[in-house]
């Protein structure tokens, strides 16, 4: 009963981690915590859903969501963080929670508050060994969600796009004297979250056959704690922090009851927070030499 719990929470786990990622590309690079980021997981799960109830093959359905969330997050990019991160630093924040509020309301309006169901796409195959029970779309969800983190993380050490990137992390200043383009790089940061958070809400909603249009709420909130139990700005933290909180949901509510989920996963946000504040794997903050 407890392997089988613990394969369910690694499951779930990988969800928030691909959303961790997002969040932490942007406020690992760009030092922006971007609230519309649970808005695109939402529009991967509920455009999908509709392309799909319009006849659309499952293939072509998955693109569209896709691209639907990247022009949005470019919109983000252009209205809510360009325009003014020269200002207040909390204004692109509140920006961006208006464009989460706006993508709600207009999935509100086209398909009401009720929870959908989404159409079973594959077979319900199950991988049985011994007396633990592994759903093979879950295995598949949890390899292509390490395979992309595996392949970002990559992509980040050993590129020139990737030192690029990294560069513009450490110091913007010192990356413009180095000629790094900022303004090319800054949308192509947002179109890779936003395809990130996107392809998680697919992932949800095939693994658990519902999308409503408040489906990124939760999911955000507790992918910005993996993020922060992780560390900020690491992405291999982002992992391990999601796989944690995917692990403390699905235990909690096998063992204790559903009423106190966010007690525990909270709980342990708290606790890590206490005991170590940079996250598990982030680095503590350096201190001026006097």
């Amino acid at each position: 009963m407890l392997t089988q719990q613990i394969i369910n929470g690694l499951m779930l786990g990988a969800i928030y981690m691909l959303v961790a990622v997002a969040f932490t590309l942007a406020i690992g690079v760009l030092n922006f915590l971007n609230f519309s980021i649970p808005g695109l997981f939402m529009l991967g799960g509920v455009a999908t859903f509709g392309f799909l109830k319009m006849g659309w093959p499952f293939l072509l359905a998955a693109a569209g969501a896709l691209f639907i969330a990247a022009l949005v997050s470019l919109l983000v990019e252009r209205l809510a963080y360009r325009r003014m991160k020269e200002g207040d630093a909390d204004v692109p924040l509140v920006s961006s929670l208006g464009f989460l509020v706006l993508l709600e309301n207009l999935v509100l309006i086209r398909y009401g508050s009720d929870q959908q169901a989404f159409p079973a796409l594959f077979p319900d195959m199950n991988l049985r060994v011994g007396g633990l029970v592994i759903g093979i779309v879950q295995l598949v969800s949890m390899a292509i969600s390490l395979g992309l983190v595996a392949w970002l993380s990559w992509f980040l050490r050993t590129t020139n796009a990737g030192r690029r990137i990294r560069t513009v992390a450490e110091n913007r200043e010192t990356a413009m004297l180095m000629g790094i383009n900022i303004e090319r790089l800054v949308p192509q940061l947002f179109v890779c979250s936003a395809l990130l958070a996107a392809l998680a809400g697919l992932l949800f909603a095939i693994n658990y056959q519902q999308v409503t249009p408040f489906m990124g709420e939760g999911i955000g909130f507790k992918a910005v704690a993996a993020m922060i139990i992780g560390g900020m700005g690491s992405i291999w933290g982002a992992v391990i922090g999601g796989l944690l909180i995917g692990l403390a949901e699905v235990l909690s509510v096998s063992f204790i009851g559903a009423d106190v989920v966010n007690i525990t996963v909270y709980g342990l946000l708290l606790v890590i927070l206490i005991l170590r504040p940079q996250g598990l794997l982030g680095r503590p903050p350096a201190r001026e030499k006097l």
